[in-house]
């Protein structure tokens, strides 16, 4: 392994020191701070390249050697992003910086997702528990029938079951399983990094995330529920109609007709995209869409490997260049049979350059038809801004590198299958399907945004303090009705941890994100189409092969984080402002339709 000589130690000289002197800090110049950037940004690029390539293995390949060597390396980009963090501090103070060295020390402070205090062995201890929390996921397993079933299969499975005893089982079994067992080391794991946000100046990790979005960290909080009060009719109507539907599926002893929706029922572990269950809620008449994706990709004879070259075939005709050939060599499309991997799909940027991946364990569906649009789109931001410098390699914030992807999955219009084959053209819905084609959207774009939400809701109240390791079921459990209206479908106790039991929290993701994501989505689509020239119903345009639409999206894409937010997403909406009227303008039609169809119901819970 190649040692690492510090670019920081030789950029910034000190005198000769006598045997077992401390050497001062350079002075908090303009000078030094132009030199401290430089350095760190040169050798934590460096180290992100072999970090990824350690975490890949781990992920592909989980063994308990990969998880020592994963936390071991860990630990080191841990220790070096907390000392570029103290550092950066020391000359947010100093006037007259340029806008790019200011700008670069903001994300060098902020550039730990869970920051490890200076003790000895904290940034060891706390790599050990965040790569045993991953990996304790990705090893996960539920029950089906008293036999064992792991986490890619239990979601699947719990999409296209209809028995609510069976439901009931894989929930209760994945979260009391994958989740209970974490309780202890994800407390502790809080308790360690919240002295690692507090010795880089921030109340709390929760404050600290809050701080990446080139606003005061409690003016970014004041936005998220400005968008949630924007969005939640919408949400309201689409909850109080799905619940009626569920009532009528499986009678008053499982769904009542008021109150909230036990989440298994919902077609997704986690209640969060209810679009499994269509075929439950699809109106009289105009539910029958005339086609199913997944379906279309079976009788075509689609794998995986075909699924993802027509998801490359998608940004290809935008005008964007083809992945290299390591792409289709080094990813992982479907799951190894012989060992442990992390299913979550993901997209990975090795070298910050052309070693770009997707991870997935796909199956052939319409959903991951989807998802490979959406990871792919993360791959194409990647190497858009693959020219900038090293601290500008990102998106313009968290919220823009999710939605990408997503956009271009707005445009699998039955239009677009129509164009790549996979559905004829006298499939394609009537107008007077519309309705269908809207509501089978939102059964996943909306009913997503209250979870998008309350994930990192319910961590910021845990890195504050409001909630205590006493109460954190509690506290989830009562956000999920707050937020989405549901309930588990057997009682919780605090021997629980139903938080676990999602990905992102033993990852250590976070999650606002994909609630801002989805609204950023509807911005992008509706200003691509609008760049396209279209003219139809917005929920069916598809701007595939537009090379002009392609070039525009390229320019914001290419500003990385260089510049706020704002500027990158007016570069292609041509506005600043974030909302979300371009969702429910997309929507306005379907919301029309709930309204007269929830008449005289009794709706909220």
């Amino acid at each position: 392994m190649k040692i690492l000589v510090s670019a920081l130690a030789l950029a910034i000289a000190t005198p000769a020191l006598a045997q077992g002197a401390v050497a001062p800090e350079p002075a908090a110049t303009v000078a030094n701070a132009d030199a401290f950037v430089a350095a760190a940004e040169a050798e934590q690029a460096d180290f992100n390249v072999f970090n990824a390539q350690v975490s890949w293995i781990n992920n592909t390949y989980i063994t308990d050697d990969t998880d020592a060597v994963a936390a071991r390396v860990g630990a080191q980009g841990t220790e070096m992003g907390v000392r570029f963090a103290k550092e950066a501090a020391r000359f947010q103070k100093v006037a007259g910086l340029s806008f790019d060295t200011r700008r670069k020390l903001d994300f060098l402070r902020n550039g730990l997702t869970i920051p490890a205090p200076s003790t000895p062995g904290a940034a060891n201890e706390l790599n050990v528990i965040t790569t045993r929390l991953n990996s304790a996921y990705g090893k996960g397993k539920g029950t089906l029938n008293g036999q064992p079933i792991n986490g890619s299969d239990i979601e699947a499975k719990m999409g296209s079951d209809r028995n609510p005893a069976e439901l009931q089982e894989m929930w209760t079994s994945w979260h009391t399983q994958v989740g209970a067992p974490m309780r202890p080391d994800y407390a502790r794991m809080v308790e360690i990094a919240n002295k690692g946000a507090v010795e880089l100046g921030y109340a709390d990790v929760g404050a600290m995330w809050r701080s990446g979005y080139d606003m005061p960290a409690d003016e970014f909080a004041a936005l998220t529920d400005k968008l949630w009060a924007e969005v939640k009719p919408l949400y309201d109507e689409l909850h109080c109609y799905t619940r009626a539907q569920l009532n009528a599926k499986y009678g008053d002893a499982v769904q009542k007709t008021t109150g909230p929706i036990r989440a298994d029922l919902l077609g997704n572990m986690w209640g969060q995209e209810w679009g499994n269950i269509y075929d439950i809620v699809a109106p009289k008449g105009a539910g029958d869409l005339g086609y199913d994706t997944g379906e279309l990709l079976v009788a075509k004879g689609y794998d995986a490997l075909k699924m993802v070259h027509a998801g490359v075939n998608f940004y290809s005709s935008l005008g964007f260049a083809e992945p290299p050939a390591t792409f289709w060599e080094r990813s992982q499309f479907t799951k190894p049979r012989d060992r442990e991997v992390v299913c979550h799909a993901s997209a990975w940027d090795i070298d910050n350059l052309n070693d770009v991946r997707i991870k997935m364990c796909t199956k052939v569906n319409g959903d991951d038809f989807v998802t490979i649009h959406h990871e792919l789109g993360h791959n194409y931001y990647q190497r858009a801004y693959n020219k900038q410098s090293p601290l500008y390699q990102n998106g313009a914030n968290d919220g823009f590198h999710e939605a990408i992807g997503d956009t271009t999955a707005l445009s699998i219009t039955p239009q677009y299958l129509v164009q790549i084959g996979l559905l004829d053209a006298s499939k394609v819905p009537s107008p007077d399907k519309d309705i269908g084609l809207l509501l089978k959207q939102a059964m996943d774009k909306v009913a997503f945004l209250p979870f998008g939400l309350l994930v990192d809701k319910w961590r910021w109240g845990v890195f504050s303090g409001k909630i205590t390791p006493a109460n954190y079921n509690k506290a989830w459990t009562d956000l999920r009705l707050e937020y989405q209206g549901i309930t588990p479908p057997v009682a919780r106790t605090e021997a629980d941890f139903d938080p676990g039991a999602k990905y992102h929290i033993p990852g250590n993701t976070p999650y606002m994100r994909y609630f801002l994501a989805r609204l950023y989505q509807f911005q992008f689509y509706e200003a691509a189409c609008k760049q396209a020239g279209w003219k139809g119903p917005l929920h069916r345009c598809s701007f595939y092969g537009n090379k002009a639409v392609g070039a525009k999206l390229n320019t914001m894409l290419a500003m990385g984080q260089s510049k706020p937010w704002p500027e990158a997403l007016q570069a292609f909406t041509g506005t600043r402002e974030l909302s979300g009227k371009s969702m429910i303008a997309y929507f306005k039609p379907l919301m029309t339709w709930l309204q007269v169809q929830n008449k005289g119901r009794s709706c909220g819970w």
